[in-house]
């Protein structure tokens, strides 16, 4: 699954690690120019200071090789794979100045991607008895997007959409801007036949004259259940009746997330996963 994020979304990861390194390192390390001669070869590990999901192996790879196609990294796991407090995830190998300009960006990236990876992974073991999957959302962090949405995907939740590019989502606001419900989603029919798009519709609704209107249009990909109880959600899924797919978004946490797996809604959004997920404490040390 890690490999195959990438495959999709290389360009925008490569660009991603091109304004990071630029960020931090601008016209050069002085710390390491001061200290190292272009010679000196290190190598040091990646050790796990608690319990986790892996994940940023690949992105780590990534970061070094770009900043240094002498830098070499044998791994020990792969994304994904859950590993104990100790345990040394990979070694990396090559300069010793390239190592440790591009030391700090690697270990922001996979402590923050761990943290998330781990907590998807902690929230999908809830629902294992359900068919109910778990989304992320937009509410990202700016600029480190990828990254986060590729940390979902290996702890094993499944993206929403990467941005407002990929996909058309209605909101309360574009509904009452548009002046209701139906006039809305003609206006997105008349959109898409004009611009030959063929990309999801998900639609968010706030009542079940929301739902009815909705339903008048068969070509829209998912309805959105939006801030309701699980209760609701329980009877709009049953009264949709797998008509289209549906979705639970506002308000579900750790707490309340089995309720709202359990009503038979097909997915969960949880802007949680992206904002509120703890990062895990790695470290890299020389040999």
């Amino acid at each position: 699954m890690s490999h195959s994020f990438y495959k999709k979304y290389h360009l925008a990861i490569n660009r991603f690690i091109d304004n990071a390194l630029t960020e931090d390192i601008e016209m050069g390390d002085h710390s390491g120019q001061a200290c190292f001669d272009n010679q000196l070869e290190k190598s040091t590990i990646l050790k796990v200071k608690e319990d986790c999901i892996i994940a940023g192996i690949d992105l780590a790879e990534k970061i070094f090789k770009r900043f240094d196609h002498l830098i070499k990294l044998t791994r020990n796991f792969e994304d994904g794979e859950s590993l104990t407090k100790g345990t040394v995830a990979y070694t990396v190998e090559g300069p010793a100045k390239s190592l440790l300009s591009s030391e700090r960006l690697v270990l922001n990236c996979m402590q923050r991607m761990s943290g998330i990876a781990s907590f998807t992974h902690q929230l999908n073991q809830k629902i294992k008895h359900t068919n109910c999957k778990i989304l992320d959302t937009r509410k990202t962090t700016p600029g480190f997007r990828y990254p986060e949405k590729w940390a979902v995907s290996i702890g094993g939740g499944y993206n929403h959409r990467m941005g407002l590019f990929d996909a058309i989502m209605i909101k309360d606001n574009h509904v009452d801007f548009c002046g209701g419900m139906q006039n809305t989603l003609l206006k997105i029919k008349d959109y898409l036949e004009r611009s030959q798009l063929k990309i999801d519709v998900v639609v968010e609704v706030r009542n079940q004259i929301e739902i009815e209107a909705v339903m008048e249009f068969p070509w829209v990909k998912r309805i959105l259940l939006d801030n309701m109880e699980p209760g609701q959600i329980q009877e709009k899924v049953s009264w949709i009746n797998n008509s289209f797919e549906t979705e639970a978004s506002g308000n579900i946490n750790e707490n309340n997330l089995i309720q709202y797996a359990e009503t038979g809604v097909d997915f969960l959004s949880i802007g949680a996963l992206t904002h509120s997920a703890k990062n895990i404490d790695l470290s890299l040390k020389a040999l």
